[in-house]
């Protein structure tokens, strides 16, 4: 499927902003599912300063300077992506490893080998330790059950137990306060799965990105009236023939397995990946630090369109 995104987002600021530094996760990434073909970025006043790298989580992030005194930014950021479907544990019987053998492998140990997965059990600032979070995910992680078995019945349960509330949480709130609450947005669905994996020893890392929505039938499609998107990714290590943890160059080989479980399915090539890291706050799409515009108002848009392909 090939998919048009544009995400545009605009400040009104008052009173003016003397100078600003921000930095963008805005460009979607390319992996097994996806390529990305082509993407572009209008920043309006024009920055003094910009510049694209690469995260240490491998997703490009842009940084931009505004010596200038302005009222209003406006980023927009236009791509192309290829998507496809690809196998899904969901659609098949869950196999692999028991998620007590996949903890075992990520407890510390003192001269083991490093494991680049290893940061996706310990807490982040959006994803704390809390005994809440093992206590709801116990039910799921029942003794020798498969992990990927583990991960899709933890979502469906997720998805069961919060109900999806817009404007009911913003972007600070703790994803404890969310379960107990049992509502939220979908960054909220996403944290508490995460750290409800992580709780139990396993590696869970959140992923941003667009969902194509499907219009009313009769309507038409609305320009700007779609949405970020975030779900949870799991890492399962694969299986070697023995049946242990299969190695790849001394390191567990495996995969990273995304669930949604605020839709309760598994992403698909109406999906758009954007980046992954520990939480929100590391792929956050705009932030920055601004001198003036103590106040402001903020308008994002985003439009995900399908593109038809060639007969």
């Amino acid at each position: 499927m090939l998919l048009h995104l544009v995400h545009e987002t605009r400040y009104a600021y008052s009173p003016t902003v003397e100078n600003a530094h921000h930095v963008l996760h805005l460009k979607p990434a390319s992996h097994a599912g996806q390529q990305l073909l082509s993407h572009s970025l209008s920043i309006t006043p024009t920055p003094a300063q910009l510049q694209e790298l690469p995260d240490v989580y491998g997703n490009e992030r842009t940084f931009f300077s505004l010596h200038v005194p302005h009222d209003k930014l406006v980023v927009v950021a236009n791509s192309v992506v290829s998507t496809l479907t690809l196998p899904s544990v969901l659609d098949t019987d869950a196999s692999g490893l028991a998620w007590e053998q996949v903890r075992e492998q990520f407890r510390y140990q003192a001269g083991g080998a490093y494991e680049s997965a290893c940061e996706f059990v310990f807490a982040s600032p959006y994803v704390p330790r809390d005994d809440a979070f093992a206590e709801f995910a116990r039910p799921s992680f029942t003794a020798g059950r498969p992990l990927p078995e583990a991960a899709r019945d933890l979502m469906e349960r997720i998805h069961t137990h919060m109900r999806y509330e817009s404007d009911s949480t913003e972007v600070g709130t703790p994803a404890l306060e969310a379960l107990q609450a049992g509502q939220g947005v979908c960054q909220d669905f996403a944290h508490i799965m995460v750290a409800c994996c992580r709780a139990m020893g396993v590696p869970a890392r959140y992923v941003s990105g667009y969902m194509l929505t499907t219009p009313p039938e009769g309507k038409p499609r609305l320009i700007g009236s779609d949405a970020s998107h975030a779900w949870a990714s799991v890492y399962c290590p694969a299986v070697s023939a023995a049946g242990g943890m299969a190695l790849a160059d001394g390191q567990a080989a495996g995969s990273w397995l995304d669930f949604d479980p605020t839709n309760n399915r598994a992403p698909g090539e109406d999906y758009i990946t954007l980046a992954t890291g520990r939480d929100f706050l590391d792929v956050s799409p705009m932030r920055g630090v601004i001198r003036g515009g103590a106040r402001h108002v903020l308008d994002v848009a985003v439009t995900v369109t399908p593109i038809p392909e060639p007969a």
